[in-house]
């Protein structure tokens, strides 16, 4: 991969981030860049970091095994924080529970307790996102939006798991303006939670990926998880 290039697409991004959060009456600092660094090698995300990326995203727990063996995230001292944006199986809790700095796709209670148990055996608390399905789409994974909130309030059994915030998948499509009700949905969910679980405290919201990141930002995205239109398309 180019170094040229790949700082080139990172200044971009950031002036359309930047741009977004001017339209939205935001400051860009509320925005964490999230560079979806799957199926690329690490020479890449070294690169990344080089130009200035600190937070990488992986989708499967084998690649964030390895990739995290080699480049430590700030739970094993290293200078990277590595986000589990993916689906987890709860067979694999452990790794993620050991490995991950922030985990984004926590969508069932049954996981809950399996990771909270995970955590627990390592002596810290991970701080994660609940997935919900705004889409409505039968592919994706998520809580129902009608659930979320009954979900929330159950989170106090979990305590060694965080609850920073909300996470969501927009469908695919090549108007970004037709996914903003999606967006507008999970910021709606946020801002409609009530309760005084101690372990949950919704700061966060992580939507938006490379074709719908800006709406996405004007909606009140505080992460936006990015590939492609950093690193290029993937082979």
């Amino acid at each position: 991969m180019n170094l040229d290039a790949l700082a080139t697409r990172y200044q971009k991004i950031q002036q359309r981030i930047e741009a977004a959060c001017q339209r939205a009456g935001r400051s860009p600092e509320e925005v964490t860049l999230v560079a979806v660094s799957k199926t690329f090698p690490l020479a890449a995300i070294e690169q990344a970091q080089a130009v200035g990326l600190q937070h990488f995203g992986e989708n499967k727990v084998q690649e964030l095994t390895e990739k995290t063996a080699a480049l430590p995230g700030q739970h094993g001292g290293g200078p990277v924080v590595w986000h589990m944006i993916g689906h987890l199986q709860r067979n694999k809790a452990k790794d993620v529970a050991a490995q991950a700095d922030v985990f984004h796709a926590l969508d069932s209670e049954r996981l809950a307790r399996t990771l909270n148990q995970r955590v627990a055996e390592g002596d810290r608390i991970l701080p994660c996102l609940v997935q919900v399905n705004v889409s409505g789409e039968a592919s994706k994974y998520g809580l129902d939006p009608d659930a979320a909130l009954a979900f929330l309030g159950k989170m106090g059994a979990y305590p060694h798991l965080q609850v920073r915030g909300l996470m969501t998948l927009a469908a695919p499509t090549p108007d970004p303006e037709a996914v903003r009700p999606q967006f507008q949905r999970l910021r709606s969910l946020r801002d409609a939670y009530a309760g005084t679980v101690a372990n949950v405290q919704l700061e966060w919201l992580s939507m938006g990926m490379s074709g719908d990141f800006e709406v996405a930002i004007e909606e009140g995205a505080t992460h936006v998880r990015i590939g492609s239109a950093l690193f290029g398309p993937r082979g």
